[in-house]
């Protein structure tokens, strides 16, 4: 009865979520306080009930209730028990599910963390993402149920695909989908701001702590995906310019913008139609990227073909979202959204040309990954857009976005005088080119094709660093220990978002110019060097899994004539769908991985052999780390627990922003 007991919750969680997407929408737009007080009540009701049949399908799977066509499909009595839990979010309909218990666990933080915000704007808030949620329930009800029985019943499953039996998917879809669906906090504050009519700056305060807390699970979310890829497929790259990649990387360049725009609509009140816009597209592209993925239509633009219902559900879904979110902004946004003067050289400046080239640069990812779909859609050719696109088109783009990073630190709010600004950026300016110059010659001697390249990256890391050291010395200069009491939380949080940026330019500049490999046939005793170390096949064994036969690989590596440690590369054959999978194996250090996978077998003595020298590869991934834990710094920041003071309400037709005003 446990399955039923689940599809019993989700329908008393799609009851619960419909009061919610409606009594309280209609309690705000007619000033009723006993509806309004509803979204509180069932965001929190239909928050239990998804906890629960979230928890009956864990348990479906756990207990091996085959009888139950999802557990069926995606497990079997071999299956470890951490990879049984995480099969059930490994399918299309786990996913799914996932993705609608996350958006009640972010419901449900905003009625508890909110109790510092106006009624009216609680209910609105609350209401967009009770509608949001029934669309998901239903599409997840009627066709894409979880609970969906099996008769006669399977001595036993098909097992997870062998691909997803990894910690990484215990950890990957949880944080990747935690910073989707928390980018619907800032879509629902945008759209009740457009409803209410009321765009200023504690709107923006009350909105940027839940954008900042969505864009650093989202990062984590990309860091472990990435990390995941590079150890488990064996090819030994870090970002391949995959579509499921590009999906959560364009939600991701959105956010960033929008937490900027958020930053300005604060301090300085304008901004106001770009933050909405930004809040709006965010949402919508992890909306898309989710479904794309999950639907299978990257894999192949026919593929709803064989699911008819959830194609058209699922576009219905996303025009209805996306369009009506869009027709609201074209309504709303100029009644709502009023200018604010600020001069060609000032933070402002900085900042909206951050937000544009964020914009586009997202733009050419959707480009890249969208493009060859409608080509197959219309039978016009298969095309492939892979790196050598993205790297022409979308490295530029994301160069100036770094010297716009250094620079808007450095530059006032409002105005500032354009040869003051030169003298201050010159310095970092100059020693940030000549150290980079000079490191990049001293690594590669004059090859100028790679010294040019280097430089080029040495330079906007340095430049990042340099600039950030200038800020800190202006912000902690007098008196040291009172000035950094005095710091907010926020400003400490962007110096480390900043640096892990330049952390993560290094880390790839370094593994692009000085990264190797080699292919070899080896045979036991042979021997393969690589990036200054040499690696020895010394055995080949046979090993059983709790699922999989393997062949594993015995590797000395050493350096000189000193061995530092073995390396145990496998290659297995799981027993359900007889499909081989590479298990590299890595030696990780802080200046970078030695790494070995087992290819084909070519005999029984002899194997191809991948064999990889990865130069600062893990400055990358932490340099990740650093810009989620600068944005979860952010997050504490003192103003983001006061107690809001609430401005009379703004009106639509009357109320207009002075070129001298700042709204506080």
């Amino acid at each position: 009865m446990i399955p039923e007991i689940g599809q019993f919750a989700l329908v008393l969680s799609l009851i619960l979520v419909l009061i919610q997407g409606t009594l309280p929408l209609i309690g705000a737009a007619k000033n009723i306080p006993a509806w309004m007080a509803l979204a509180r009540r069932t965001a929190q009701g239909t928050f239990f009930f998804l906890i629960l049949a979230y928890g009956c399908l864990i348990y479906s799977f756990v207990v091996n209730d085959f009888s139950v066509l999802n557990v069926a499909n995606n497990s079997n009595t071999q299956l470890p028990l951490a990879y049984r839990i995480a099969a059930a979010w490994g399918s299309h309909e786990g996913s799914i599910m996932l993705w609608v218990c996350l958006l009640g666990i972010w419901s449900f933080a905003v009625s508890v963390f909110s109790r510092h915000l106006p009624e009216e704007m609680v209910a609105r808030v609350l209401g967009v993402m009770g509608l949001i949620t029934v669309g998901l329930l239903l599409f997840l009800l009627f066709t894409s149920n979880p609970f969906e029985r099996i008769f006669p019943m399977p001595a036993d499953g098909r097992d997870l695909n062998p691909l997803l039996q990894d910690p990484g998917m215990v950890l990957h879809p949880p944080m990747l989908y935690m910073g989707y669906v928390g980018f619907s906090v800032a879509f629902s504050f945008a759209v009740a701001a457009l409803l209410s009519g009321k765009l200023d700056a504690t709107w923006a305060r009350w909105s940027r702590p839940w954008t900042l807390l969505a864009w650093s699970f989202l990062t984590v979310g990309i860091l472990i995906g990435s990390w995941w890829a590079y150890y488990e497929l064996g090819w030994g790259g870090w970002w391949f310019w995959d579509p499921v990649e590009n999906a959560s990387l364009m939600p991701w360049l959105i956010g960033t913008a929008l937490i900027h725009s958020l930053a300005v609509t604060e301090k300085r009140g304008t901004f106001k139609i770009w933050t909405v816009l930004l809040a709006i597209v965010a949402f919508s592209l992890s909306l898309l990227g989710t479904f794309l993925v999950r639907s299978g239509v990257l894999t192949s633009v026919h593929a709803f073909a064989t699911d008819p219902r959830r194609g058209l559900f699922i576009l219905a879904f996303l025009a209805l979202v996306i369009g009506g979110s869009f027709a609201l902004f074209a309504f709303r946004a100029l009644r709502v959204g009023t200018p604010g003067a600020f001069k060609p050289v000032s933070c402002e400046t900085a900042l909206l040309g951050n937000n544009i080239l964020l914009g586009v640069s997202c733009g050419t990812v959707l480009l890249g990954t969208l493009y060859p779909l409608f080509l197959d859609a219309l039978n016009l050719g298969k095309i492939s857009v892979g790196p050598p696109y993205f790297e022409k088109v979308f490295v530029p783009i994301m160069a100036l976005v770094v010297l716009l990073m250094g620079a808007g630190p450095l530059i006032r709010w409002k105005e500032m005088d354009a040869s003051s600004l030169f003298r201050k950026l010159a310095i970092p300016f100059g020693v940030s080119f000549i150290a980079a110059l000079l490191l990049a010659i001293m690594l590669k001697g004059f090859a100028w094709t790679s010294v040019v390249l280097l430089t080029l990256g040495f330079f906007m890391a340095f430049w990042i660093l340099s600039t950030l050291i200038v800020r800190l010395m202006q912000a902690l200069s007098g008196d040291l220990a009172k000035k950094l009491r005095r710091q907010p939380a926020s400003f400490w949080g962007m110096c480390l978002a900043h640096l892990g940026i330049a952390v993560f330019v290094i880390g790839v500049t370094v593994v692009k110019g000085f990264e190797a490999e080699r292919d070899v046939k080896m045979a036991i005793g042979d021997t393969v060097e690589v990036g200054g170390y040499t690696f020895k096949l010394e055995g080949l064994e046979a090993v059983t899994g709790a699922n999989y036969d393997a062949t594993r690989g015995t590797f000395a590596l050493i350096k000189g004539e000193k061995e530092l440690r073995k390396l145990y590369p496998e290659k297995r054959i799981y027993a359900s769908h007889g499909m081989p999978m590479t298990e590299a194996s890595i030696d990780s250090g802080i200046f970078g991985d030695r790494y070995v996978s087992l290819g084909e077998q070519l005999s029984p003595e002899s194997w191809i052999v991948r064999v990889y020298y990865k130069p600062f590869v893990t400055w990358i991934w932490g340099g990740c780390i650093l810009m989620a834990l600068g944005g979860l710094l952010a997050l504490i920041d003192r103003r983001y627990r006061v107690k809001t003071h609430h401005p009379a309400p703004i009106s639509l037709m009357r109320y207009t922003l002075t070129g001298n005003t700042v709204i506080k």
